[in-house]
């Protein structure tokens, strides 16, 4: 009929994180909005639209599709066909199809949306005050998921049917809690009880302000919250904080601390507008901070950093207690020293045993530990030190497709990587492999991983070092999976993961500078030089070798390290040094490392650029002994802050076939001079950083001149140094060298596992591994 435009029909494929984010509702509010016809679903691998109408209206439809998403959706493709006209009548939301091999983006926890903060505390509103609130734009997914695709029978919410109110709303596509699989409210949802340290329930009207009160009069707390147990107190309460860390054995290591908003934390810290974009975001992670002088919080939470951790409330339940309590609380991982986080009520009550005097517990299960992400902006863009919560897990993305595998990641920080497609699904963080509950965690976590995303594994890769409990797992699952084992050197893997997060290809100047990784020679490397691609390395420079008296004893004292150091690079009068600045140990000691450095007696030698920041914070008396990992190098850094001077100290290079050893004697005989000149302790710790700056730069342009290589990768966990990271990248930048550094994977361990899946991609066939060496 003339003047009758005909009707068109497209089937429509959308990937990306388009489930658990409110993605149906906002179709079926497109096709609306351009008077079109059809149906969308969810699959185990897509959101399936078939829409139909004028064509004008169809390619609006599609433009919008994309530039309108929800806010916490992220679209990694759309692809449309053309199909003859059906004539639908009307559009509608379909059922969930599952499809075998299948797979799709999972959303992380997202912290609670506005909306649903105005309901919490809004009097009128059936869910006033209640500590689950959620909608499709925010609060718990990937921790509560067990399988896919996102449904609620497949979520830990299956066991609570919603009232009739609830329901009302999931079934209403223009209301925002439409399929929100976490629906739920005061009637029908989770519900919270207050114990006390025996799990004795205490009657409470309104446990959130009974919380409060025990928190105000000096009690500790563990709170389950979206991904495992918070334990939280008063952050202004000098002696409770020490208590906390006397209860969990952590000594010294810095907590983090939750304000209640903004203005809260700009009273406190020095935050600019890059780490308040941080802040407010939907993964709402920690942010490290530099916090101001003289405020109301206690000098025991961050004790000789300049930096606090800081978070928003990410949870109802934290907004409801932040709102009633009015002082920062600690909330720290609820765990003991370096055990993963607990998760189950009986589990908190029995692991937690001793350290809270009361626990807030809830009904909703947790079916994947989740614990808080941290993160700095440095150097120009967000720098990930510990992913999880609101991250993963959210896969970084690879330049090609890739076969499926596994990387068990490194000893400590420890992550896995399992990859499929394009995709590299990097766990959350998983923690320290040292003990049996870790290990257990990282394999339920894998189990996990490996269901949702229908991956296989065609062959496995973990690290060198024959001792790392994540080696030894890797070993024994190679064999009972009867599958290839590829073991990569832990420094190429750390460039390798940096190369592969930046998409970067061809061989680059790879500076990975770190604490300790197992070498090719069964050395300590750490402070190394590598012309490096996917494929494979070579060892082009390091620090020289010193040695570590005690190995492992050298790590937690540090004066150790400094003895060591200053003897191999001294003798006798390296001795006299020593004990003139390393006033509080005792000469009988010096003499039995000297003994045990002149025997060889578990002490390896490293290349360890750790190591060095380890031995001149002794030096210095910044830490001659940590009680945590990488203190002495934190406090190092510390002492530089705010120093500004170019200033700096000497080194030498020299080559032995064919590689470049940066020989430190005429660095540390500079340092002692300035220190018996009475030079500032702050003064050399800049000017030390300037050096460590200088050996990178003046080594990476010997390569360039000697190699043609215009790259550079920085990775390690040294960069985890605010001032190296940032001062680095701007020498090199300056230099005209392209920079690689981390942003979305951890530069310290944590980004291990890329790396070992990238090389294990690059340098090995199915059932064939190669050799990483080149």
């Amino acid at each position: 009929m003339s003047g009758v435009r005909a009707a068109e029909r497209l089937a429509v494929s959308v990937k990306g994180i388009v489930q658990g984010v409110g993605f149906r509702p906002f179709v079926y509010q497109l096709a609306h909005k351009h008077r079109l016809t059809g149906w969308v679903t969810n699959t185990s691998g897509e959101v399936r639209i078939e829409v139909e109408g004028v064509a004008e209206e169809l390619k609006a439809f599609l433009t919008e599709l994309e530039s309108e998403a929800p806010p916490q959706s992220h679209i990694t493709g759309v692809m449309s066909s053309a199909l003859p006209p059906a004539g639908y009548h009307d559009f509608e939301i379909r059922e969930s199809v599952a499809e075998a091999g299948k797979y799709q983006m999972i959303s992380p926890d997202l912290a609670t949306c506005a909306d649903c903060r105005v309901e919490i505390f809004d009097p009128a509103n059936r869910r006033y005050r209640y500590p689950f609130t959620n909608c499709t734009n925010c609060g718990p997914r990937f921790t509560i998921i067990e399988d896919i695709p996102y449904d609620r029978p497949l979520t830990t919410m299956k066991v609570f049917p919603m009232c009739a109110a609830c329901r009302k709303e999931y079934e209403n596509p223009l209301d925002r809690r439409f399929h929100a699989q976490p629906n739920a409210c005061p009637v029908c949802g989770p519900k919270l009880r207050l114990t006390d340290a025996s799990g004795q329930n205490i009657e409470s009207a309104d446990v959130v302000a009974d919380a409060t009160r025990l928190i105000k009069d000096g009690k500790i707390l563990a709170i389950r919250g979206l991904g495992g147990f918070l334990l939280a107190c008063d952050a202004k309460n000098q002696s409770t904080v020490e208590e906390l860390r006397r209860r969990k054995q952590r000594p010294a290591k810095p907590f983090a601390v939750m304000l209640p908003d903004m203005a809260a934390v700009e009273a406190r810290c020095s935050v600019t507008d890059e780490e308040k974009t941080l802040l407010t975001s939907a993964a709402a992670p920690i942010v490290l901070i530099r916090f101001k002088e003289n405020t109301d919080i206690a000098v025991s939470v961050a004790p000789g950093l300049k930096y606090l951790g800081v978070m928003l409330p990410y949870t109802p339940l934290h907004h409801l207690m932040m709102a009633g309590i009015d002082r920062p609380l600690i909330m720290t991982s609820g765990n003991l020293a370096e055990e993963p986080i607990a998760a189950g009520n009986a589990e908190a009550l029995s692991r937690l045993d001793g350290i809270a005097d009361y626990f807030i517990l809830h009904n909703r299960e947790i079916f994947s530990r989740y614990d808080d992400s941290v993160v700095i902006h440095e150097a120009g863009s967000k720098r990930m030190l510990r992913r999880a919560r609101g991250f993963a897990p959210y896969p970084i993305r690879l330049p090609s497709d890739i076969p499926q595998l596994l990387g068990v990641g490194a000893q400590e920080k420890n992550t896995f990587c399992l990859t499929r497609d394009d995709n590299a699904f990097i766990s959350q963080h998983i923690g320290d492999m040292e003990n049996l509950e870790t290990v257990e965690h990282f394999e339920n976590t894998l189990r996990l991983y490996e269901k949702m995303f229908r991956i296989t594994p065609e062959a496995i890769a973990c690290d060198l070092h024959p001792d790392y409990a994540a080696s030894k797992w890797a070993e024994v699952e190679a064999s009972r999976r009867e599958l290839p084992l590829i073991k990569v050197q832990h420094h190429h893997a750390h460039i390798a993961s940096c190369l592969a997060e930046n998409a970067a290809d061809g061989k680059v100047i790879g500076v990975a500078f770190d604490g300790t990784g197992y070498g090719d020679d069964g050395k300590i490397w750490g402070g190394e030089f590598l012309i490096a691609d996917l494929a494979g390395y070579q060892r082009a420079a390091h620090l020289e070798y010193l040695p570590l008296p005690g190995g492992e004893a050298a790590v937690r004292k540090p004066y150790r390290t400094a003895i060591g150091y200053l003897y191999r690079l001294f003798g006798q009068n390296g001795l006299t040094k020593a004990t003139a600045c390393l006033r509080g140990v005792e000469g009988s000691e010096i003499d039995l490392i000297k003994q045990q450095v002149d025997r060889g007696l578990n002490t390896p030698e490293t290349s360890s650029a750790g190591r060095l920041f380890d031995a001149v914070a002794a030096i210095l008396g910044i830490r001659t002994e940590i009680q945590y990992d990488a203190q002495a190098a934190v406090e190092l850094e510390m002492a530089a802050e705010g120093v500004d001077t170019l200033d700096t100290y000497p080194f030498d290079i020299i080559v032995e076939n064919a590689v470049r050893i940066i020989r430190l004697k005429r660095l540390f005989e500079s340092i002692f001079d300035d220190i018996e000149n009475g030079v500032a302790t702050a003064e050399i710790a800049a000017r030390f950083h300037n050096a460590v700056v200088d050996i990178i730069d003046q080594v990476c342009h010997s390569l360039k001149d000697d190699k043609g290589l215009n790259s550079v990768a920085l990775s390690g966990g040294c960069f985890m140094n605010r001032r190296l990271l940032r001062q680095t990248i701007e020498r090199l930048s300056n230099s005209g060298f392209k920079v690689y550094a981390h942003r979305e994977v951890p530069t310290n361990d944590g980004g291990i596992s890329l790396g070992q899946v990238a090389v294990a991609a690059a340098t090995s066939t199915k059932h064939e591994a190669l050799s990483t060496n080149i």
